[in-house]
């Protein structure tokens, strides 16, 4: 790379061309990618943290008769970590050689566009959420529930943490269809930067995190995309368990009729709510 197309790179691309120089690609990779899911896991649910020490909040909990003590979160804490040291580290490192066999991107710069990172990581939550639709709903089924899935139904009130509280098996099945789409996408396309992965990965904590919150605030983003499920639709799938197997969208579960549960339960508390106000 010559002076003139350094100078035009951007901050941020100047460091990350520094960060990979002279250093294994494979261990900063790595690290880095860790180091971030570890920070923005935690750091996205400080603030639904803090919303349970606030009385003004309190309106917004969608089970709020349901109160977990420090017991309930420590135990979340102890597992989360146990996952994520003992099986999503060393796939997490195990990523790079993948995208790198299939041509991914990985210290060139610049960036790709924001319009291309967008329209990927669209694509990347259509179908990821199409795999965990289905992944999840196997996991309900029998002997999959009672030795996998049941763990991550300890809560039936969930809370932020609790989005990865899972027994390892089910964090590598549907962890997988966070990873293998945009493989997919790479070996179709040729077309991916690890930039692009690392932007996907925030997104889809962020999605899972407040889709296991117990909020339902009037910003949240299901107020403006009618499709998003939120967490008011995936609350409903701890409540009921049998409902609502889909993560990002509404439509799967609309589509192949598994929010039927949801639907009739949103009914009674509606009508019980009409009842409430005709009565004060």
């Amino acid at each position: 790379m010559n002076a003139t197309s350094y100078d035009n790179l951007s901050w941020a691309e100047k460091h990350w061309s520094e960060m990979y120089e002279g250093r294994n690609e494979i261990v900063v990779t790595g690290m880095a990618a860790f180091v971030m899911h570890e920070v923005v896991y935690f750091a996205r649910y400080l603030p639904f943290f803090i919303c349970d020490f606030i009385p003004a909040f309190q309106k917004y909990k969608l089970q709020p008769e349901k109160v977990n003590v420090s017991a309930d979160y420590w135990k979340c804490v102890r597992q989360v970590l146990f996952c994520h040291f003992c099986f999503e580290l060393p796939m997490i490192f195990f990523f790079h050689p993948m995208g790198h066999l299939f041509g991914m991107k990985i210290t060139e710069v610049p960036f790709p566009s924001w319009q291309t990172m967008a329209i990927q990581i669209c694509v990347f939550f259509f179908f990821e959420d199409f795999w965990h639709y289905w992944a999840h709903r196997a996991l309900h089924y029998g002997p999959l529930y009672k030795h996998i899935h049941k763990l991550h139904h300890d809560y039936s009130a969930p809370f932020g943490m609790a989005a990865e509280y899972a027994h390892p098996v089910e964090t590598m099945v549907l962890g997988l269809g966070t990873v293998a789409v945009p493989l997919i996408w790479l070996m179709i396309t040729k077309d991916l930067h690890i930039i692009t992965m690392f932007a996907w990965i925030v997104l889809r904590l962020f999605q899972a995190i407040d889709a296991h919150s117990g909020y339902d605030f009037p910003w949240s983003l299901r107020q403006l995309l009618p499709f998003w499920a939120g967490s008011e639709h995936h609350d409903a799938h701890h409540q009921l368990f049998i409902t609502n197997y889909s993560s990002s969208f509404r439509w799967w579960d609309y589509i192949f009729g598994t929010d039927i549960k949801y639907r009739n339960l949103r009914k009674r508390q509606a009508l019980a709510k009409a009842k409430a106000a005709k009565v004060n």
